[in-house]
């Protein structure tokens, strides 16, 4: 039995069509184990990464929490976890390329990372940022302006996802004026999250503002999610005919 198949359990798995997938790197996950809310040890790594390969990606970038006093991840903390999955993936003969950034909460320590330049970033300078989901960060725009005097390039993780924003769709628009990139889950159009939130990513789809799409993959759950559903949906197919930036980086 192969390392995935032990994690996806005992039962047979449907059989579904090939698909064509045009996105060769993927965006925002959480891939390192032990450090988060995301893979829980290193085979559940490799079973992902092998499935992503699969897939026909060429690169994963993953995105690990970092969040006040609760996900405490340095530089030095992803970067040493990032070494031990390359080796990892060295062994199983893997050829899909794994790097590592951040996904960084908006609060109050923020402030200080960006002064300390204590920040991963991706592709040409990006940074993902995110904030929680109900209530409104006071610190948000001060923080996108902050990013931008030093040089990063702010990208908003899932923007459908925040409740606080779908009452006024107008503050997309403010914060893509600011110079905001959109990062959207491919979980949200399919409704996995909630309706509301699918209605959100069909807008934003439609008026053309993601930038990126990842699938904030956690476990192999959300990995099949995006492989069987996500992928074959009708809204899949509108957002990757969009000028995304992923297979730049």
């Amino acid at each position: 039995m192969g390392i995935f198949s032990f994690f996806i359990g005992k039962s047979k798995p449907k059989v579904v069509p090939p698909i064509d997938n045009p996105i060769k790197v993927d965006l925002h996950s959480h891939y390192l184990p032990g450090i988060d809310d995301g893979c829980k040890e290193i085979g559940e790594s490799i079973a992902i990464l092998k499935k992503l390969q699969e897939l026909g990606y060429r690169k994963a970038i993953t995105t690990p929490h970092v969040m006040g006093d609760f996900y405490k991840n340095s530089p030095e903390i992803i970067n040493a976890k990032l070494a031990e999955v390359h080796a990892a993936m060295k062994e199983e003969g893997l050829t899909i390329v794994l790097e590592a950034a951040a996904e960084y909460y908006v609060d109050e320590w923020m402030a200080e990372k960006i002064k300390n330049r204590e920040l991963l970033t991706f592709g040409d300078s990006y940074l993902l940022i995110e904030t929680g989901f109900i209530d409104p960060p006071g610190n948000l725009l001060q923080t996108i302006f902050d990013l931008k005097m030093a040089g990063y390039k702010p990208v908003l993780a899932h923007p459908e996802r925040y409740q606080y924003f779908i009452p006024g769709k107008d503050i997309y628009t403010q914060l893509k004026d600011s110079g905001v990139l959109f990062q959207m889950n491919l979980l949200s159009i399919i409704g996995y999250y909630s309706k509301p939130v699918q209605k959100i990513a069909e807008h934003l789809i439609e008026h053309r503002m993601v930038n990126f799409i990842g699938g904030d993959t956690h476990n192999l759950k959300h990995l099949f999610h995006v492989q069987e559903e996500a992928c074959r949906h009708p809204l899949y197919a509108k957002v990757t005919q969009l000028p995304l930036l992923n297979n730049s980086l």
